[in-house]
C-alpha cells in the first residue's frame, strides 16, 4: 500500500490512513508513505537557498514544516508513552542543518547533498506514520528504505539494483510480515552500494512500492492517492470525466506518459514485469472501487479509454535537404538530446524534416545551436499535446477520422499515429486543448 503527499498531509490524512491499514491488516500489508504536501518542496527551495550561501534563512524556512509533524505527533501519541519520533526529529533538524551548511559551503558534491536533504521528507514522514499507527494499536514498524533499495550512483534519479534490492527486501521484510508485523518505509529514497542516500526520481515512492511488491510476490499494489483511479480525461477540465475500471499496462503507461498524473509508468514496471495487478484508489473516497491496471484489458467498446494532455509543450522542427536518402541524421539528431540530457515527447519526419515536442525546455538555446549544425531550426512554444489511448486503436477503421472530424475546427502542428497500438498522439495549441478534450469527451464518452 503506496500512500502519497496528500495521503499524509495533516492530523485528519492520517486518521484516514490508519483506518484504510488497519481495515487490511489480515492481507498482510506492507506501507510505502511519500513526504508530508509541501515537504519535498520546501527542502528542494532549502537546498537552493544554500547553495546561494543563505544558510541561516535556509534552515529557518523549514521550520514550519517540522511544527506540521509535531502537531500529528502530539495529536496521536500520548504524552509519557515511548515516542521514536520526537528522537528522529531531532536527529533531523540536526543534519540538515549539517547538510545545509556543506552546500553553502559546497564542501560534497551538490547532487549527493541534494539527495541527503530531500530524503529527510520520506524518512520523517515513515517514522511519524509507523509511531500514529503503533499509538493507535496496529503493530507497525518503520523500515529504513535506504538499508532495503539499493542502486546506482546517478543522484536524483537512481536507477535500482534489483537482485540486491529483491535479496534485502525479502530478508528483512518477511520475518517482519511473518511475525504480524506491519512494515512501514519511505518511498522514493534509497542508497547506493557505499550507503550514499540516493533518490529515485520523479515518482519515486510509486516505484519503491512496485520494487517491494515485486521482490515479495504481492496479490496487489494499491497506490493511495486524492483521486479515484485513472479518469477518462482531467476532471479539472470536463466535468464529466469517470473512472476508468480497468487499464492494461501499455494505456497506463502512454497515459502517465502525457500527463494523466495518477501513475508513472516506469513506476509500476516492476509489478508489470511480476505480473502484480495495481490498484489505484482515493484515500478520500476508501469505499470506491478505483482503476485495475492489468498486463492485458481488452478493448472498450467504444475503443477509447481516456484523453490525456500535457501543456507547455515546444515544438522543434529540423530541416534540411541532406536527410534525403542519408543513413546516421537521426542518430546525429538524438545524439544532441542525449547530450544535454532533454527527452523527446512526440515525433514526427518527412523525407527532409523532423518535427518533435519537449516539455523540457532547460537547455533548448544550447539544443537549437548544436541541431543548427545540421539543418534549420524553428522552435515554437506555447503548445499542449494530446494523447487519445484505448486498446486496438491502430486497428481500428475510421476511428482516426472520428476524432479529427470531431474537432475539424481546430489546426493540428503535429500527429503521431501508429507507432503504438493503443495511441494517437496529436498538438494543438495551448489555449484550444480544453475545448478540445471536452469535444472529444462529448463524443467518445
Amino acid at each position: 500500500m503506496k500512500f502519497g503527499g496528500t495521503s499524509v498531509g495533516d492530523v485528519a490524512a492520517f486518521e484516514r490512513v490508519f483506518h484504510i491499514v488497519s481495515s487490511q491488516i489480515e492481507r498482510r500489508p506492507v506501507v510505502v508513505v511519500s513526504a508530508m504536501t509541501k515537504v519535498t518542496d520546501a527542502l528542494l527551495n532549502a537546498f537552493e537557498m544554500a547553495k546561494k550561501g543563505e544558510f541561516a534563512e535556509a534552515f529557518a524556512s523549514l521550520e514550519s514544516h517540522f511544527e506540521r509533524h509535531v502537531s500529528v505527533a502530539e495529536h496521536f501519541i500520548p504524552e509519557g508513552s515511548s515516542n521514536l519520533f520526537d528522537a528522529e526529529l531531532q536527529f533531523a533538524r540536526e543534519e540538515l542543518s549539517d547538510l545545509l551548511m556543506r552546500t553553502s559551503r559546497r564542501s560534497l558534491p551538490l547532487s549527493m547533498l541534494k539527495d541527503a536533504i530531500v530524503s529527510y521528507g520520506e524518512q520523517l514522514s515513515s517514522r511519524l506514520l509507523a509511531e500514529v499507527l503503533k499509538a493507535k494499536g496496529v503493530n507497525a514498524r518503520q523500515m529504513d528504505s535506504r538499508r532495503l533499495v539499493v542502486t546506482d550512483d546517478e543522484f536524483g534519479a537512481a536507477q535500482p539494483l534489483w537482485e540486491e534490492t529483491r535479496d534485502l527486501v525479502r530478508l528483512d521484510l518477511q520475518p517482519a510480515i511473518a511475525s504480524g508485523e506491519v512494515p512501514v518505509m519511505g518511498g522514493f529514497i534509497a542508497a547506493n552500494r557505499a550507503g550514499e542516500t540516493t533518490t529515485l526520481g520523479r515518482g519515486g515512492s510509486d516505484y519503491s512500492a512496485a520494487l517491494v511488491a515485486a521482490a515479495l510476490g504481492a496479490s496487489e499494489l494499491q497506490i493511495w492517492t486524492d483521486v479515484t483511479g485513472v479518469m477518462t480525461c482531467d476532471p479539472r477540465i470536463c466535468g464529466e470525466a469517470r473512472t476508468i475500471p480497468v487499464l492494461s499496462y501499455e494505456e497506463a503507461a502512454e497515459l502517465a506518459y502525457f500527463g494523466a498524473k495518477v501513475l508513472h509508468p516506469k513506476t509500476i514496471k516492476p509489478a508489470v514485469d511480476h505480473g502484480i495487478p495495481v490498484r489505484v484508489c482515493n484515500t478520500f473516497e476508501p469505499d470506491e472501487i478505483g482503476t485495475m491496471v492489468l498486463a492485458e484489458s481488452g478493448e472498450s467498446p467504444n475503443k477509447i479509454k481516456s484523453i490525456a494532455h500535457k501543456k507547455n509543450i515546444t515544438i522543434l522542427r529540423i530541416t534540411s535537404a541532406r536527410m534525403l536518402g542519408s543513413y546516421g541524421f537521426m542518430s546525429a539528431v538524438f545524439q544532441v538530446f542525449e547530450r544535454y540530457r532533454t527527452v523527446i515527447d512526440v515525433i514526427s519526419t518527412s523525407e527532409v524534416s523532423i518535427a518533435l515536442t519537449l516539455d523540457n525546455t532547460a537547455e533548448i538555446e544550447k539544443i537549437v545551436a548544436d541541431l543548427s549544425r545540421l539543418g534549420d531550426v524553428e522552435s515554437e512554444p506555447g503548445y499542449a499535446v494530446i494523447c487519445v489511448v484505448g486498446d486496438g486503436l491502430r486497428a481500428s477503421t475510421g476511428l482516426a477520422s472520428k476524432i479529427f472530424s470531431t474537432i475539424d475546427d481546430v489546426n493540428i502542428a503535429l500527429v503521431s499515429h501508429g507507432a503504438s497500438s493503443v495511441n494517437l498522439t496529436f498538438v494543438v495549441r495551448e489555449g484550444v486543448a480544453p475545448e478540445v478534450i471536452k469535444k472529444l469527451h462529448r463524443v467518445f464518452f
